[in-house]
């Protein structure tokens, strides 16, 4: 179990374990997420859509990717509220078994020529249970890690529920690589089965989830916040109020500025790892061999990773809202050029592509483990940062990827990138009205609110 965390010293064995248990969280809630995208993009079309053609089929598909952001807030006020109650550590344990139940599922979910209409009403209810779940997981993970980490290294620390995604998306894409490279180049076998494996292959990561997840304890800052609450209803029992409705009151301009800063983060990641993947693969796209694609995605995944490191250690010098804003201003001139590099048509340049993109994507993600706990009061802490999260979710992951091939149909590339460059533009502003939070403490709910401490100019 983990033990009290001396902030005067050296991180100890046990906060590596904690950084370690939020890492192996995230990375298997990710990777079920991942799955899907992917499924969505290489199989779905043809397994759930087969009646709407290519176009429309890819549509459907990614309607059904989109509405487990839809469902993200949802599972954010949700968990939220008792992770906020009854603490970081069973609420976690909860969004993991709830993931990993709805992925394996969907690995056993007949297709429309078996069950009809049935198969894609199926996948929408189980792809909403996903979102729920991962809705509930982010802040949770990285509360773990910011609630632990010693004042002054929550920039590293804060990275370690980050990486998750970033070892997430390299799994997720060996998997289905080598899924289709034991079958050969039989399309016919992997629409049949061959995508369901990756799926059913998550029981195994769910066990690992949950033998971490149970070694851990709740963090100081959440066992400080219980206690000041017990205070608070032994002195007004009538006045207890619910962390949702408590952070929408107090905190809302954060909630907003927040969700609207990391729009771009989620509308370059998904965009590279959901829409780029059926555009690599597509005719009318770049039309490289699946395998290309896969590996490709394996190799960005290794340098975003990196890059959010690096992000996040730079945060703690330079600060969290800079280096966010450092991101937001490399991704508008980047989306413009994005399309014309891939319409080279070469592997090189769809790798150049996906590899920018993302790591653009990473210089916002690896300060944002740390940013948006510590915007937020301890007492609804996992409520805002999970609100402000998926907020952006819904409105850079849902959309998008939504828009993105009708977009493409009718305009082109280049209004992809428009839409992507508009997404930046918007999270930069939104940035800029925040304010700097490296060197907020996070112990006490008695720690002022963002703007009333200690500031630094960006």
């Amino acid at each position: 179990m983990v033990d009290q965390v001396d902030r005067g010293a050296s991180p100890p064995v046990p906060l590596r374990r904690v950084a370690i248990a939020s890492c192996a969280g995230t990375t298997i809630e990710f990777y079920d997420f991942f799955i899907y995208g992917t499924a969505a993009a290489l199989v779905f079309p043809t397994v759930f859509f087969p009646a709407l053609g290519p176009t429309a089929g890819t549509v459907a598909s990614f309607a059904t990717f989109a509405v487990a952001f839809i469902a993200r807030p949802a599972g954010a006020v949700i968990f939220g509220h008792y992770g906020d109650r009854i603490g970081r550590k069973q609420t976690l344990i909860s969004t993991l078994l709830m993931m990993g139940i709805a992925t394996v599922l969907i690995g056993l979910l007949p297709g429309a020529a078996t069950i009809g209409a049935a198969a894609p009403i199926l996948l929408v209810v189980l792809r909403f249970v996903q979102g729920f779940a991962v809705g509930g997981e982010w802040a949770g993970a990285t509360l773990l890690t910011a609630e632990y980490a010693p004042k002054g290294k929550r920039g590293l620390y804060g990275v370690f529920p980050q990486l998750g995604t970033a070892i997430a998306f390299a799994l997720s894409s060996a998997t289905f690589l080598a899924t289709g490279l034991i079958m050969g180049d039989t399309d016919q076998a992997f629409l049949e089965y061959g995508w369901r494996i990756p799926f059913l292959l998550s029981i195994v990561l769910i066990a690992v989830g949950l033998y971490v997840r149970l070694n851990i304890q709740e963090t100081p800052a959440f066992r400080a916040a219980q206690a000041q609450a017990a205070r608070a209803r032994q002195e007004a029992p009538t006045k207890q109020k619910l962390p949702f409705l408590d952070v929408l009151r107090e905190q809302p301009r954060e909630v907003l500025l927040s969700g609207g800063a990391l729009t771009m983060l989620f509308a370059f990641f998904y965009m590279g790892t959901a829409y780029l993947t059926t555009y690599g693969t597509s005719k009318a796209g770049a039309g490289l061999p699946r395998t290309t694609v896969l590996l490709i995605g394996i190799g960005a995944a290794v340098v975003f990773g990196t890059a959010i490191v690096i992000a996040g250690v730079l945060s703690e010098r330079f600060g969290r809202r800079r280096v966010i804003m450092w991101s937001c201003g490399l991704g508008i001139p980047w989306a413009l050029v994005l399309f014309p590099v891939l319409d080279i048509g070469t592997a090189a340049a769809f790798a150049v592509g996906l590899t920018v993109t993302m790591v653009i994507f990473a210089v916002a993600y690896g300060p944002a483990g740390s940013y948006l706990p510590e915007l937020f009061a301890a007492r609804h802490r996992y409520t805002g940062a999970g609100l402000g999260y998926n907020l952006a979710g819904v409105l850079g992951g849902g959309v998008t990827p939504l828009l993105a091939p009708g977009l493409a149909a009718s305009f082109g590339g280049i209004a992809i990138g428009v839409m992507m460059a508009a997404c930046a533009a918007l999270s930069l502003a939104c940035a800029w009205a925040l304010s700097e939070t490296r060197n907020k403490a996070l112990e006490h709910d008695s720690d002022r609110l963002v703007g009333e401490h200690d500031v630094t100019p960006a």
